[in-house]
């Protein structure tokens, strides 16, 4: 139990490693003096005979080297090369020792095992209506680098959140599925998270599923998402556009996407969940932030948070009611405005009501270029018209944004 040489094994070299301050025992429950060379309670396995006597019997040495890692798992450089059985174990003794719950260590603890092992800890994060735990656990969330599904409907982001560059970033390279409706999002906006991707061609590249419904965008803002080059599926419900003639053929011509018929089960909340080594961790986060500490020091998170939502009361009130995501039922209940990319010999029997018809075309804003487009696809009849380049899309407003990068 002195303090001695310690020696680490890392991608099958062994090499000695000085000055590390090991984590101390936990303080035991009794009164009495305890022998720190005795062992501790949990090196046991306490259980019951047939007769009802107590017995107990020593775990394992691999149990024990796993707790002992557990409780130093901030002293790890690395996991990269451990199977992932041990890695499953190794996370859950972690979670057990309630390290992700400590802001000094889990975001170090998270990215160590996303690091090492990706889509297993969190392949899906589901944070609808759920915008205190996003604010309060900001720099965890950003460990999370291998998402494929991101749900952050109705928590608040606005026009200028700091998320905006993660999702942009080569950390969510991988990200397939993006919900952001309800978030009070305009062009502006989605101008400021497209600048990346339309300017220095970073980030998005494998968004196939975009969900900006119940946010105040127009038909202008759809121009910022042709630098999307996988974008199948799209849901304005619920915002500023209307649904005519006008729409179709413009969103069309823009992304090559037409309107579903039924709405889309992709958009369904109810297919939407976490899922990974992390589900529970993030579960227990939002319990702690529920359980509103009164005599307890505040955390520098949690004061930022109090200092955003007021005082402790409000916290609980919008804790406790999910942001009105509708103004009445009757726009609850109105059309849905879900888009698709169809097979390309399904498309032009969607769009030759808009061609053939004269006064649809005079309707049409851009009067002089979408009837050429609409040649085209009559002359091609093979796939969508191709999307207009990411680089005819800056203007004066796009500059400034990246002059601001």
């Amino acid at each position: 139990m002195d303090d001695g040489p310690v020696y680490v094994r890392e991608r099958g070299n062994l090499r000695r490693v000085s000055d590390i301050v090991l984590s101390q025992p936990k303080p035991a429950s009794s009164c009495r003096r305890t022998n720190p060379l005795v062992l501790r309670k949990e090196h046991f396995v306490f259980t019951y005979n047939s007769e009802g006597s107590l017995r107990y019997t020593t775990k394992s040495l691999f149990d024990l080297a796993l707790l002992f890692v557990a409780h130093n798992i901030h002293h790890v450089d690395s996991l990269v090369g451990f199977p992932e059985q041990i890695g499953d174990r190794l996370f859950a003794a972690a979670e057990e020792n309630r390290v992700f719950s400590n802001t000094d260590v889990s975001p170090k603890a998270l990215r160590l095992f996303s690091d090492a092992y990706g889509q297993m800890v969190l392949g899906s994060l589901c944070l609808r209506n759920r915008f205190p735990l996003l604010h309060e656990r900001m720099d965890e969330i950003k460990t999370f680098h291998s998402l494929k599904s991101l749900d952050l409907f109705g928590c608040r982001l606005g026009d200028d959140h700091e998320i905006f560059h993660h999702l942009t970033s080569t950390s969510l390279a991988n990200l397939i599925h993006l919900y952001m409706g309800g978030n009070s999002l305009s062009d502006a906006g989605l101008q400021r998270l497209t600048a990346p991707v339309r300017m220095m061609k970073r980030g998005l590249d494998c968004l196939q599923l975009l969900d900006v419904s119940y946010n105040p965008i127009s038909e202008r803002a759809l121009r910022y998402l042709t630098c999307l080059p996988k974008l199948d599926k799209l849901d304005v419900s619920g915002t500023s556009l209307k649904l005519d003639a006008g729409l179709k053929t413009t969103i069309w011509n823009l992304l090559g996407l037409v309107r579903s018929e039924k709405s889309l089960d992709l958009f369904d909340h109810s297919r939407c969940k976490t899922e990974g080594w992390a589900e529970q961790v993030v579960n227990q986060w939002e319990t702690n932030t529920s359980q509103m500490p009164k005599q307890k020091k505040i955390e520098a998170s949690r004061t930022s948070a109090l200092r955003f939502f007021g005082r402790q009361k409000f916290v609980r009130d919008v804790l406790n009611a999910a942001p009105l995501v509708c103004e009445s039922k009757e726009e609850d209940k109105r059309e849905r405005l879900h888009f698709y990319r169809p097979a390309s010999n399904h498309v032009f029997e969607k769009q030759v009501p808009y061609k053939t018809n004269p006064p649809a075309k005079s309707s049409c804003h851009g009067i002089k270029k979408r009837p050429r487009q609409s040649e085209g696809c009559d002359s091609s009849h093979l796939s969508p018209p191709t999307k207009r380049s990411p680089s005819s899309a800056l203007n004066a407003e796009d500059i400034e944004l990246l002059n601001s990068y």
